[in-house]
């Protein structure tokens, strides 16, 4: 599937994929962010933070009307504030597709599938 874009040039049709590592990207820069996680980690047997080529498993983006609606399912470093590392990556995401694409984000949901222990 993917999302289509026209303007007086012509049609542009921009995968998923190609967004969920834009969203996947922006994400992970975030402070907090240990990684990407599959949608069903444990049905899927997966229990590894996702690599950058398999964002689009961790990241589900749909499009109602003319904005964007995503889904990202994170793994969070234990001991930061999981309400403020979810803002903070809900407002990169929507700045950084913003940019990129030129497209609005009606929302960014984020799901933590984890909570992991960094090494210092």
């Amino acid at each position: 599937m993917s999302i289509e874009l026209k303007n007086e040039y012509g049609q542009i049709d921009i995968s998923n994929d190609v967004i969920a590592q834009i969203a996947g990207g922006a994400a992970i820069e975030c402070y907090g962010i240990v990684g990407m996680a599959t949608k069903h980690q444990i049905r899927d047997g997966l229990t590894d933070i996702l690599r950058k080529e398999n964002f689009a498993k961790g990241v589900l983006v749909r499009q109602e009307d003319e904005d964007l609606v995503v889904d990202m399912y994170v793994i969070i470093s234990y001991g930061t504030k999981i309400s403020e590392v979810a803002y903070q990556v809900q407002s990169k995401v929507k700045y950084t597709i913003n940019k990129t694409l030129g497209m609005s984000v009606k929302a960014v949901n984020i799901f933590v599938q984890g909570v992991r222990v960094t090494n210092p």
